[in-house]
Protein backbone atom coordinates (compact mmCIF):
# COMPACT_ATOMS: atom_id res chain seq x y z
CA UNK A 1 0.00 0.00 0.00
CA UNK A 2 1.40 3.16 -0.84
CA UNK A 3 1.63 6.18 1.16
CA UNK A 4 -0.86 8.70 -0.93
CA UNK A 5 -2.93 5.60 -0.52
CA UNK A 6 -3.25 5.10 2.69
CA UNK A 7 -3.37 9.04 3.30
CA UNK A 8 -6.53 8.66 1.17
CA UNK A 9 -7.83 6.33 3.63
CA UNK A 10 -7.31 8.58 6.55
CA UNK A 11 -8.22 11.91 5.10
CA UNK A 12 -11.07 10.03 4.05
CA UNK A 13 -12.29 8.75 7.68
CA UNK A 14 -12.23 12.36 8.68
CA UNK A 15 -13.90 13.80 6.07
CA UNK A 16 -16.54 10.95 6.98
CA UNK A 17 -16.86 11.94 10.72
CA UNK A 18 -17.38 15.29 9.45
CA UNK A 19 -19.85 14.95 7.17
CA UNK A 20 -21.83 12.45 9.46
CA UNK A 21 -20.77 14.80 12.12
CA UNK A 22 -22.95 18.04 10.24
CA UNK A 23 -25.59 15.68 9.31
CA UNK A 24 -26.66 14.88 12.97
CA UNK A 25 -25.84 17.82 14.24
CA UNK A 26 -28.52 19.34 11.87
CA UNK A 27 -30.72 16.27 13.12
CA UNK A 28 -30.04 17.47 16.68
CA UNK A 29 -31.50 21.61 15.85
CA UNK A 30 -34.68 19.93 14.82
CA UNK A 31 -33.82 20.17 10.50
CA UNK A 32 -35.59 17.32 8.50
CA UNK A 33 -33.45 14.75 7.85
CA UNK A 34 -33.52 15.35 4.02
CA UNK A 35 -32.44 18.57 4.59
CA UNK A 36 -30.14 17.93 7.30
CA UNK A 37 -28.18 14.91 4.34
CA UNK A 38 -28.05 17.67 1.86
CA UNK A 39 -26.35 20.38 4.27
CA UNK A 40 -24.08 17.23 5.16
CA UNK A 41 -23.25 16.46 1.63
CA UNK A 42 -22.66 20.36 0.67
CA UNK A 43 -19.99 21.03 3.72
CA UNK A 44 -18.40 17.62 2.90
CA UNK A 45 -17.86 17.48 -0.50
CA UNK A 46 -16.50 20.93 0.29
CA UNK A 47 -14.34 19.69 2.92
CA UNK A 48 -13.48 16.64 1.32
CA UNK A 49 -11.70 19.04 -2.00
CA UNK A 50 -9.42 20.16 0.74
CA UNK A 51 -8.50 17.92 2.12
CA UNK A 52 -7.88 15.39 -0.39
CA UNK A 53 -6.30 18.19 -2.75
CA UNK A 54 -4.11 19.25 -0.14
CA UNK A 55 -3.13 16.44 1.90
CA UNK A 56 -3.35 13.30 -0.44
CA UNK A 57 -2.69 14.38 -4.09
CA UNK A 58 -0.84 17.93 -3.03
CA UNK A 59 -2.97 19.65 -5.35
CA UNK A 60 -4.75 22.87 -3.67
CA UNK A 61 -5.80 24.18 -6.80
CA UNK A 62 -9.59 25.82 -5.91
CA UNK A 63 -10.18 25.90 -9.82
CA UNK A 64 -10.62 22.20 -9.21
CA UNK A 65 -13.08 22.48 -7.67
CA UNK A 66 -16.34 21.98 -10.30
CA UNK A 67 -14.42 19.05 -11.55
CA UNK A 68 -14.22 17.68 -7.99
CA UNK A 69 -17.91 18.25 -7.78
CA UNK A 70 -18.88 16.90 -11.04
CA UNK A 71 -16.89 13.65 -9.98
CA UNK A 72 -18.97 13.26 -6.85
CA UNK A 73 -22.15 13.45 -8.96
CA UNK A 74 -20.75 10.72 -10.84
CA UNK A 75 -19.70 8.50 -8.32
CA UNK A 76 -22.83 8.83 -6.76
CA UNK A 77 -24.71 7.42 -9.51
CA UNK A 78 -22.58 4.54 -9.63
CA UNK A 79 -22.62 3.99 -5.67
CA UNK A 80 -26.62 3.85 -6.28
CA UNK A 81 -26.32 1.69 -9.46
CA UNK A 82 -23.87 -0.61 -7.21
CA UNK A 83 -26.37 -0.52 -3.89
CA UNK A 84 -29.38 -1.22 -6.29
CA UNK A 85 -27.77 -4.47 -8.05
CA UNK A 86 -27.08 -6.18 -4.37
CA UNK A 87 -30.39 -5.44 -3.66
CA UNK A 88 -31.68 -6.89 -6.75
CA UNK A 89 -30.04 -9.89 -5.90
CA UNK A 90 -31.57 -9.91 -2.23
CA UNK A 91 -29.26 -7.84 -0.42
CA UNK A 92 -30.42 -5.17 2.60
CA UNK A 93 -29.65 -2.00 2.08
CA UNK A 94 -27.14 -1.66 4.55
CA UNK A 95 -24.58 -4.71 3.70
CA UNK A 96 -25.13 -3.43 0.34
CA UNK A 97 -24.39 -0.32 0.90
CA UNK A 98 -20.85 -1.90 2.70
CA UNK A 99 -20.94 -4.11 -0.26
CA UNK A 100 -20.67 -1.33 -2.82
CA UNK A 101 -17.67 0.94 -0.19
CA UNK A 102 -14.46 -0.51 -1.61
CA UNK A 103 -15.26 -0.09 -5.30
CA UNK A 104 -16.51 3.25 -4.72
CA UNK A 105 -13.44 4.11 -2.26
CA UNK A 106 -10.86 2.35 -5.39
CA UNK A 107 -13.06 4.46 -7.78
CA UNK A 108 -12.73 7.36 -6.27
CA UNK A 109 -8.74 7.19 -5.32
CA UNK A 110 -8.00 6.07 -8.83
CA UNK A 111 -10.46 9.35 -10.03
CA UNK A 112 -9.28 11.87 -8.48
CA UNK A 113 -5.78 11.04 -8.84
CA UNK A 114 -6.16 10.93 -12.39
CA UNK A 115 -9.27 13.28 -13.51
CA UNK A 116 -9.85 16.03 -10.80
CA UNK A 117 -6.50 16.74 -8.87
CA UNK A 118 -4.16 15.50 -11.84
CA UNK A 119 -1.35 17.28 -13.65
CA UNK A 120 0.28 18.16 -17.10
CA UNK A 121 3.66 17.09 -17.82
CA UNK A 122 4.72 20.87 -16.48
CA UNK A 123 3.01 20.63 -13.34
CA UNK A 124 0.42 22.84 -14.06
CA UNK A 125 -3.14 22.07 -13.53
CA UNK A 126 -6.15 24.60 -14.77
CA UNK A 127 -3.49 27.42 -15.54
CA UNK A 128 -2.46 27.37 -12.29
CA UNK A 129 1.59 27.99 -12.39
CA UNK A 130 3.21 25.70 -9.05
CA UNK A 131 6.04 24.55 -8.75
CA UNK A 132 8.11 21.25 -10.60
CA UNK A 133 6.87 18.34 -10.42
CA UNK A 134 9.18 15.74 -8.91
CA UNK A 135 9.34 14.33 -13.11
CA UNK A 136 10.44 17.74 -14.13
CA UNK A 137 13.25 18.07 -11.51
CA UNK A 138 14.35 14.49 -11.93
CA UNK A 139 14.56 15.67 -15.86
CA UNK A 140 16.29 18.82 -14.74
CA UNK A 141 13.71 20.65 -16.60
CA UNK A 142 12.34 24.28 -15.99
Amino acid sequence: MTSKFLRFILVGGLNTAVAYGVYAFFLFVGLPYPIANFLSLIVGIGFSFKTQGTFVFHNPDNQLFFRFAVFWGIMYLINIGLIRGFLSMGVNAYAAGALALPLIALLSYLGQGRLVFRRTGNGKTSGLDQSKTRTDIARGGE
